[in-house]
């Protein structure tokens, strides 16, 4: 039990009891008389903790007034249900990049299991029940993770092999590491490509070689990478923002009535029971795979192009079908 540990566990005891023997602390501590002696004055000078000696009881108390409430450790300090909450983004945390964030996650997820076990439920049984699901997600090595995420950081330009799907082949980039952006289950950089001499987005693990260049990376104004994430709707980007113009079926706005496909969405509802939703979006990619999921509960009503590439993709789909 390390020492952040050790002033939950000390804090916790004395919130349940009245008064608490030392005796007792030394047993569910597993420390010495010296070792308790320094925590509870830490506790006291640094973190502001009202413990007090009471003389007639033989033990540690919380100041009068002070027992029940929720003792505030600066820095370190959670609630129950802070902790449950916290236990939840470490899980989302390890499943995004499991081998390279989860070293570095094991301390504070060993603080937040010993708030938890003062709650209702054991932590391993929290831990087994709260489950995320990323489907599709494509894994990305831990080496080049750590080598992009260093670049970025150091400001650093980097050399990188990467892999086209849509070409169906690599080819080798210069590139100024601006973002790290998680979308949809999956790693995106956002980076300046010197050869295109254009903010582009590189699948994470389609970058199939990385390494630092002793070149200072170019730097791109804050608003610049504003309007690069989110402009539009998904992971692309582009220069030219339209507005797509979508009818949903009855059945179908019943769900995306509370959906937020893009936070600058419009949502109309129709006498009818239909939904028309409005949004932005700089690529047709993403968005004309979206509203396909949808099936025959959506229509496209604007822009054409949009239109014209939703049909195509459902009639090529029919071929294969006929």
């Amino acid at each position: 039990m390390d020492r952040t540990e050790r002033f939950y566990k000390i804090d916790n005891l004395l919130h349940v009891n009245a008064v608490v023997p030392i005796t007792r602390f030394l047993r569910e501590l597993e420390v010495s008389r010296a070792t308790f002696k320094r925590d509870i004055e830490y506790m006291r000078d640094r973190l502001n903790a009202p413990i007090e000696w009471d003389r007639g009881d033989g033990g540690y108390r919380y100041a009068s007034g002070v027992t029940g409430q929720q003792q505030s450790l600066p820095g370190l300090w959670f609630n129950a249900s802070e902790a449950y909450a916290l236990l939840m983004m470490q899980a989302l945390l390890s499943e995004m990049q499991p081998g390279l964030l989860g070293p570095h996650i094991a301390p504070l997820k060993a603080r937040l299991r010993a708030v938890i076990e003062s709650g209702k439920h054991p932590a391993g049984d929290v831990e087994s029940r709260v489950k995320l699901l990323n489907v599709a997600a494509r894994p990305v090595t831990d080496k080049n993770f750590e080598v992009v995420a260093a670049a970025l950081l150091g400001r650093q330009r980097l050399q990188i092999l990467y892999y086209s799907r849509v070409r169906n082949e690599s080819s080798a980039r210069e590139v100024s590491p601006q973002l790290l952006i998680h979308h949809r289950g999956n790693w995106y950089l956002g980076a300046w490509c010197h050869q295109q001499e254009a903010m582009r987005s590189f699948a994470m693990d389609a970058i199939e070689q990385a390494s630092v260049l002793s070149k200072t990376s170019k730097a791109m104004p804050k608003k610049a990478l504003d309007g690069f994430v989110g402009q539009g709707y998904g992971i692309f980007s582009g220069s030219e923002v339209q507005w797509a113009k979508l009818r949903f079926t009855e059945e179908r706005a019943r769900w995306v009535s509370r959906e937020l496909w893009h936070p600058l969405q419009r949502l109309t509802p129709e006498d009818d029971g239909r939904l028309v939703m409005e949004l932005p979006f700089t690529d047709l990619r993403e968005l004309s795979m979206d509203i396909l999921r949808q099936g025959r509960h959506v229509e496209v009503l604007g822009p054409p192009e949009l239109r014209a590439q939703v049909a195509q993709e459902l009639r090529q789909m029919l071929g294969q079908y006929a």
